[in-house]
């Protein structure tokens, strides 16, 4: 066993941990369907709500980190909350980049808007992005030229909330553009798009999480840090789940290898040497230009 566990398995569990392992995603769900419901109520701004939420979201995840941590070794260090720090303001900005190119593409391209009732829309948003979502990012592992771009992602030897934001900027230009390109070409309501948003960003950000969470069955539905702790494996033939919403896509299209107990024995990249470390911030949006080394992809 990691010698970072933060707890054995034979270990008596505190009772507050256990609550706090039962209770934090439920209170993480509702308070993401809480913000939504009254936003739309009172009609609040989306551009100065989804910032705010997500703030609070990436608060109480790191918090949690340190009251109920999977492994406390992969605690980020005072060097490497300095690097994710500029990886997190690059990819926001690489965000409103892509919300810019789709503006403008569908600003040219004639859509209708859906005739769908907001609650039977907001689910049929939810598949229809996180689908695109899944997608791209398959594709991000076995395309070699993508994986060049997707793999600056994988470099870190720890998953944890804060390095959630350490990819290339491109990267999240593309990924970002085509679901949200998908979206908008659908003809789906702002509400619509805010709320599955909202949604989204929670649920990117709990499967990066060093937390100490289970959801059992719901696993078979939604994404989940123990699943994306396997994603992030270096023995590839474990991996998969390239879904970090919903699970359904996974089983769907055979990349999903979770099972009760089943944790990757390291994570990050199966050659190191093939991508710059992740404090090299310029050799790592750099590297796509470099010559490839070894086998190209991040996929088996």
């Amino acid at each position: 066993m990691d010698s970072g566990r933060a707890v054995g398995r034979s270990a008596p569990v505190p009772a507050t941990r256990s609550v706090l392992c039962v209770a934090a995603y439920p209170f993480l769900l509702a308070g993401t369907v809480s913000v939504g419901a009254v936003a739309l109520g009172l009609d609040w701004d989306p551009k100065r709500v989804s910032p705010l939420f997500l703030l609070g979201v990436i608060s109480y995840l790191t918090a949690l980190e340190r009251l109920i941590p999977h492994r406390r070794s992969w605690h980020p260090n005072a060097g490497e909350w300095r690097w994710y720090g500029v990886y997190f303001l690059l990819t926001m900005a690489a965000g409103a980049f892509a919300q810019y190119l789709v503006s403008v593409v569908v600003s040219e391209v004639s859509t209708r808007e859906s005739d769908l009732n907001l609650w039977a829309e907001i689910p049929a948003a939810l598949l229809t992005g996180s689908l695109a979502s899944y997608l791209v990012h398959r594709l991000g592992h076995a395309n070699a030229i993508l994986w060049r771009l997707h793999g600056v992602h994988h470099v870190p030897e720890k998953v944890n909330v804060a390095n959630n934001n350490v990819s290339h900027v491109l990267d999240i230009v593309l990924a970002q553009g085509i679901v949200q390109l998908a979206l908008s070409l659908v003809g789906f309501s702002r509400d619509s798009v805010f709320v599955v948003g909202l949604f989204v960003a929670a649920q990117g950000y709990f499967v990066h999480a060093n937390i100490d969470v289970r959801i059992g069955r719901l696993n078979h539905v939604l994404a989940s840090p123990e699943q994306h702790r396997l994603h992030h494996s270096t023995d590839l033939s474990e991996a998969g789940h390239y879904g970090s919403d919903l699970s359904i896509w996974d089983h769907a299209f055979d990349s999903y290898t979770w099972r009760p107990g089943r944790e990757p024995v390291a994570v990050g990249l199966g050659d190191p040497a093939s991508f710059p470390r992740t404090g090299e911030i310029v050799a790592s949006h750099l590297h796509p230009l470099r010559r490839a080394k070894g086998p190209g992809t991040g996929s088996a």
